[in-house]
């Protein structure tokens, strides 16, 4: 009875063998949520995971979990970065300004040294 129970078994299994696919595998609905300004995927980001999954009875929070402190700590660094790079900006901006402002006067400072006109150059200058 032992025999044709594996035989039978078998024949199962090799009938039931999926065939191996090369394909390229994409996610569903990707090229649209990309082409709407969202995530690749529907997980990376939004209310199913960035809120908690429970909360205790009595109303206060459940701790949180280590993606979601994960995912914190990654919009803490973006945040820092951010804003290290905009006052960086800034403080090139300032420099540019004043290296403008300087280059500026020292042409100024020229021109007051050069030579005036005088006689009647002066006269028809001012008309």
């Amino acid at each position: 009875m032992a025999a044709p129970l594996r035989s039978f078994c078998t024949t199962v299994l090799r009938q039931s063998v999926r065939p191996f696919s090369s394909t390229c595998v994409t996610r569903a609905g990707k090229k649209w949520r990309i082409e709407n300004g969202l995530a690749c995927s529907g997980s990376e980001y939004g209310p199913l995971t960035d809120l908690p999954d429970w909360s205790y009875a009595d109303g206060r929070p459940a701790p949180p979990l280590k993606g979601q402190i994960r995912r914190q700590k990654q919009r803490e660094e973006f945040a820092r970065r951010a804003v290290y790079l905009n006052a960086e900006l800034d403080k090139g901006m300032e420099q540019w300004q004043k290296r403008k402002n300087e280059q500026s006067e020292k042409e100024e400072q020229l021109r007051s040294l050069m030579l005036k006109p005088k006689g009647n150059l002066l006269l028809k200058n001012k008309k």
